[in-house]
């Protein structure tokens, strides 16, 4: 066992202690074991690190974009030249397999730095014509201090998607990491001192939510909130952010149908339903846990698919091999168990996993097998409500209309795929889908240029591509009298 490290809050360009003196652990999910000792942030500090950004946000607004713009592509190199570590630090943080964080999120972290570097001299405005001797014209202005708490499934990345669009707007920012994944962010806050951002624009706060989460969305001097994580928490956070009218953008959970039509390419088909419920130990909002089959397609697929499942190593995400890793917490791990139960209660099939791994190496770790329910219906829990793990639910379809209907009851709306040869028909239902992501012969396609978020109970915002200047800016329209 090594010896754990010690992470201190980051404000205001500094590692420091917590005002109360309290720490946390960081746990690495495959052994159970304590791998960092973190300070706890509160209200205090908070209210801090908020106060170093108010300070530091009329220097950083009034920067000249060229200026804002650099300090971002220097971070993707810095990122890109530790892009190893912080590999190897995600995986013993999250505990995804290591050749998804080197190859999938540390790529599209040097990405997502790159892309808003280049968009900070993009931000404009627009001339709008009106009646009378009058100019009128709009800029898009920076909101101030940005408040932005993430989630520990993907936590650079998720830091990332709020840190990078803000500061590139103009704005500074603190940022709530999970409690339960915190490091590869606050390695952010060291990179973005050697990448030159003046001290108070970025700052990072670990703690808990009924603590420094809540404070960081009631502090009045908090201008605007970024949250992605689960819906229940997203609808509190909406209301505590009402107090003080700061506006809110909300990525939330999901529940998304992946269809399947008779007329599919079959093998490309099962190849990405198998990703799309299984990577990242189904730990991902869009993962697609509802697997809705044309019925007469239904037995060919599923023995295809449950034979891929099969050949998935569960085990030590930092051995190459391994293409599953452990779930997040022991609380996750027995959430993903209860809904298990349920399915099972509920008079779903289970035709593979369903329990812990049987090898005694894993045990103390928070491994779950890849589980298939079949004859699912859609009124079951399992087929409503996310699960967060490599849990899939399998329905069937008679034709296009009912395809559509059972996929659009859900509460959810962030993401769908469907998957069908005939090209008028896959757009007839990504048309009548209500996602705000919506795949076609795909799936979880993501891309720093292109705007993502949800519809419904998925929550609101789109984060990525300009859109994101809409949640990062507000608009000021000027009027000139030319009398």
């Amino acid at each position: 066992m090594t010896t754990p490290r010690r992470y201190g809050l980051f404000i205001n360009g500094e590692f420091c202690d917590a005002a109360s003196g309290k720490t946390f652990e960081s746990i690495n999910p495959a052994t159970g074991e304590c791998i960092a000792v973190v300070a706890e942030g509160d209200g205090e500090d908070i209210d801090r690190a908020v106060q170093a950004a108010a300070k530091a946000f009329p220097g950083w607004s009034k920067k000249a974009p060229s200026a804002r713009a650099k300090a971002l592509a220097k971070m993707a190199q810095l990122v890109d030249a530790n892009k190893e570590e912080l590999a190897r630090l995600e995986t013993l943080d999250v505990g995804k397999p290591i050749n998804d964080s080197l190859k999938i999120d540390l790529v599209t972290a040097v990405d997502a730095f790159e892309y808003f570097a280049g968009i900070v001299s993009k931000i404009e405005g627009e001339t709008v014509p009106v009646p009378g001797r009058f100019l009128n014209f709009t800029v898009r202005e920076p909101y101030g201090v940005v408040g932005g708490i993430t989630p520990w499934n993907y936590p650079l990345l998720q830091a990332i998607w709020k840190i990078a669009p803000a500061v590139a707007a103009g704005n500074t920012v603190v940022i709530k990491p999970a409690e339960q994944a915190p490091l590869t962010t606050l390695e952010l806050g060291r990179l973005s001192v050697e990448a030159g951002f003046p001290p108070g624009v970025i700052n990072i706060v670990p703690g808990y939510g009924e603590t420094a989460g809540h404070a960081l969305v009631t502090h009045p001097l908090v201008r605007k909130i970024a949250f992605t994580g689960s819906t229940e928490v997203g609808k509190l956070i909406a209301r505590n952010a009402a107090e003080t009218l700061k506006p809110v953008s909300l990525e939330l959970g999901g529940k998304s149908p992946f269809i399947v039509f008779a007329d599919a390419d079959m093998d490309a088909a099962v190849s990405t339903a198998f990703f799309s419920i299984f990577s990242n130990m189904g730990e991902v909002c869009t993962a697609g846990s509802r697997l809705f089959l044309e019925a007469s397609v239904h037995d060919e697929f599923l023995e295809k698919l449950k034979a891929r499942a099969q050949k998935i190593v569960v085990g030590d995400p930092l051995d190459p091999k391994t293409t599953m890793g452990p779930l997040i917490s022991k609380e996750q791990l027995e959430r993903v168990e209860m809904y298990v139960g349920l399915g099972r209660e509920g008079g779903a099939k289970l035709v593979l996993g369903g329990s812990r791994p049987a090898d005694p190496s894993l045990a103390r770790g928070f491994f779950f097998m890849p589980t298939i329910f079949d004859q699912v219906q859609n009124g079951m829990r399992i087929a409503q409500e996310e699960i967060f793990g490599p849990v899939l639910s399998v329905l069937t379809f008679q034709n296009e209309e009912e395809a559509i209907r059972l996929a659009n009851d859900t509460i959810y709306g962030l993401a769908a795929s469907v998957f069908s040869r005939d090209g008028a028909k896959t757009l007839r239902v990504a048309t009548a889908l209500e996602a705000g992501n919506m795949w076609v012969n795909t799936w979880g396609a993501v891309n720093s240029a292109s705007p993502y978020g949800g519809y419904k109970m998925s929550g609101y915002g789109r984060e990525m591509g300009f859109a994101s200047m809409e949640l990062y800016t507000q608009v000021k329209s000027v009027w000139v009298n030319l009398r």
